[in-house]
């Protein structure tokens, strides 16, 4: 059986543990070059409406390990971005994130 490959994927769960406003609404982990970070997130309210703010820290005692150019995933071209909708942040849950 082969190993899942996680590079450059992260992921993000609802912060049930949230005691202030302060702390991410949501908190995971994510793989950027073969290196491993925890990621947070805080859910925010700009002129263009709701979006998250992000978050990233190196996982202590972890010995930086590079992937080579060979193994990464190729650059996306950059597209126009579109007008989304926006749901509302108590609505948020897995299911309608939208994005």
């Amino acid at each position: 059986m082969t190993e899942y490959d996680n590079t450059n994927k992260g992921v993000l769960f609802r912060n049930d543990r949230k005691e202030s406003d302060n702390h991410p609404d949501y908190r995971g982990q994510i793989n950027i070059n073969g290196r491993e970070f925890w990621l947070s997130a805080w859910i925010k309210t700009g002129q263009k409406g709701k979006f998250m703010s992000l978050s990233a820290k190196p996982k202590d005692d972890q010995p930086q390990r590079e992937v080579p150019m060979s193994q990464r995933a190729p650059a996306k071209t950059r597209q126009p971005m579109q007008k989304q909708s926006i749901i509302p942040d108590d609505d948020m849950d897995g299911d309608r994130i939208p994005f």
